[in-house]
């Protein structure tokens, strides 16, 4: 399935099987198993493999979907938005700072890389504070939430700690006092 350029979007492949996407957001680059034939035509972004082996089947799927996550990357974004549930537990972002309150004696300090962005918009009173990443290399912004949300994982109770907006949290049960 080949990766089709948006129109705000160019792409060139460089000596060595390298494959670099240009776009309105930023420019990336990925180098391609040698295995892989990476051929540009027009608009879109092609990708053979020699044989059907599972190494060359798996890697032409992962270079295939590399590629095309920089394509979204540098012309539309991602972004993850994380919400701080519990008593206190507040998020502020100062350029590329990060504050958090999460319950514990002292407060985290987290520098983000250059190539993300963090906001904290303004939230209504009774509602939990949430952090907004945004950045256009997919892996980079995940792998920070993921940082983030390793401070305070929710726990199972009562939900606090922080969590993706949407995340559908497993909840237990609670201890009961006996009736005697």
């Amino acid at each position: 399935m080949p990766v089709n350029l948006p129109a705000n979007v160019s792409a060139e492949l460089l000596d060595g099987n390298v494959v670099k996407v240009k776009g309105p957001l930023g420019e990336m680059s990925q180098k391609v198993d040698a295995d892989i034939k990476v051929t540009i035509e027009g608009n879109q972004i092609n990708f053979a493999r020699p044989t059907d082996q599972p190494r060359h089947r798996s890697m032409h799927g992962l270079y295939r979907a590399l590629v095309h996550n920089m394509v979204v990357g540098v012309s539309q974004g991602f972004e993850t938005k994380q919400e701080f549930v519990g008593v206190g537990y507040r998020v502020e972002a100062a350029g590329q700072m990060v504050t958090m309150s999460l319950g514990y004696s002292h407060s985290i300090q987290l520098l983000l890389p250059a190539e993300v962005k963090a906001e904290t918009p303004q939230v209504k009173k009774g509602e939990n504070p949430v952090l907004i990443l945004k950045s256009c290399d997919k892996q980079l912004v995940g792998q920070v939430a993921a940082k983030i949300r390793s401070f305070r994982k929710p726990e199972p109770y009562k939900g606090k700690g922080i969590k993706f907006a949407g995340e559908q949290l497993r909840r237990k049960a609670g201890k009961t006092a006996s009736a005697k």
